[in-house]
């Protein structure tokens, strides 16, 4: 019990501290801001053998406990990847300020006119699992965006993420901001996991990145709002007026460029007509890459696929694994998706215009691609530098989280002394 008291007493220090920091950076200028963030990118750098040498632990860690291969890179750190951890940190920090921004200005006939502009939406707690480069991405969106932030990150990243979280506190030292900004939860209990999802007097939103377990404990347990990024159940669908080297590169890279990641393509739709011809290609390039691929009764005559279960529908594989199925036509592949969709991100491929429509106008997925890898489904790639999550729901803010949608807005009235009658 006194162990729990002492994570409750901690997180609560924790809060107090960056809900003080939150009111001093929701005026800091633009400058003081893109300033910690190119010192933090540079001690980034300057500190990459330190973060190397802590992920050989982390690593470690990972092994023993029986990671994946597609988890343990999601773990993985070298200098390239710590690379564009830098230069994901620059680019936000070269992206235009959106606190102050003026989103909608008007003037009323009674004399009042009004601007909405936007501001920090306060104390953001980030709960994220294995990828280490989140707490430098969610560190600098957050920052950018006025806000303080709490990162609690996974146990496996534990080593990692706090050499990374040193190099973020150099920045707001260097700047002059509140180094509690950025604060990290210094232990791997998930008491302290508890603690934050209730700490409703400090944080003002909690945005759970990681697999279907973590973000469901966040959502059942959460007294403080929650922009929910759930699985990524990516469709692709292949129609039968599909460029067949569009659909080939597209699939194959969408599948196995990354596995591990939320965009990483866990189904594909083949439309009948195409299936024997076309679709076997794609599924024959996929095998020969290594996939394993679950298909229903009508694709199970191809060399190399394996019978699918009722299971295989509707699972974030994460790894070397697609479920394929045979559908009549665009609508047999929309109400596949409508029925094991987790509004992530789903993409069609033809050349058939109205097929595009209609794909587009009836899923409602936070991403819809066309003739695209779903390995785009990303906040850096959208010109974001970086992303905080993938947000799955429909309030506030849906696809990729950057800086602009960790803000909300207020009115600001003025008058030359209007009175209202």
């Amino acid at each position: 019990m006194s162990d729990e008291m002492n994570i409750s007493d901690m997180m609560t220090e924790i809060g107090k501290r960056a809900k003080a920091a939150a009111a001093e950076l929701s005026y800091a200028s633009a400058e003081r801001k893109h300033a910690a963030l190119i010192s933090a990118a540079d001690a980034l750098w300057a500190r990459r053998a330190d973060i190397i040498a802590a992920n050989a632990k982390d690593l470690a860690f990972g092994r023993d406990k029986g990671l994946t291969d597609a988890m343990m890179d999601r773990l993985m750190l070298d200098e390239d990847r710590i690379r564009a951890i830098m230069d994901a940190l620059r680019t936000i920090a070269e992206q235009k300020d959106p606190v102050g921004e003026v989103i909608a200005a008007w003037d009323r006939p009674n004399g009042l006119h009004i601007k909405r502009v936007r501001t920090p939406l306060g104390v953001i707690g980030v709960i994220y699992e294995s990828r280490p480069n989140v707490t430098a991405d969610a560190g600098a969106l957050c920052l950018k965006a006025g806000n303080a932030v709490i990162l609690r990150g996974g146990s496996e990243s534990f080593h990692s993420s706090g050499v990374i979280h040193e190099c973020l506190q150099q920045g707001l030292k260097d700047a002059g901001l509140p180094m509690d900004a950025i604060q990290r939860v210094p232990t791997r209990d998930r008491a302290a996991v508890k603690e934050l999802l209730t700490m409703t007097d400090y944080v003002d939103v909690i945005v759970p990145r990681g697999g279907k377990g973590l973000v469901g404990l966040v959502q059942r347990e959460a007294r403080v709002p929650v922009f929910a990024h759930l699985e990524g159940i990516v469709h692709i669908y292949i129609d039968k007026d599909a460029d067949p080297q569009k659909a080939l590169d597209i699939v194959v890279n969408a599948k196995t460029r990354r596995t591990g990641i939320c965009g990483a393509a866990e189904c594909l739709l083949i439309h009948q007509d195409i299936a024997q011809g076309l679709g076997a290609a794609v599924i024959g390039a996929l095998i020969d890459k290594g996939v394993e691929v679950r298909g229903d009764a009508a694709l199970q005559g191809i060399a190399g696929v394996v019978a699918a279960t009722e299971a295989d529908w509707g699972c974030e594989y994460l790894d070397s694994i697609i479920a394929a199925k045979v559908v009549a036509d665009v609508d047999g592949a929309i109400a596949h998706i409508h029925a094991h969709s987790s509004s992530h991100t789903d993409c069609v491929i033809t050349e058939t215009a109205d097929v595009v429509t209609r794909f587009f106008e009836r899923i409602d997925s936070a991403i819809v691609m066309h003739n695209s890898s779903t390995q785009f489904a990303d906040g850096g790639e959208f010109g974001m530098g970086a992303e905080i999550g993938i947000a799955t729901g429909k309030m506030h803010a849906r696809g990729p989280v950057g800086a602009e949608q960790l803000t909300s807005f207020k009115y600001l009235v003025t008058s030359d002394g209007a009175t209202r009658g």
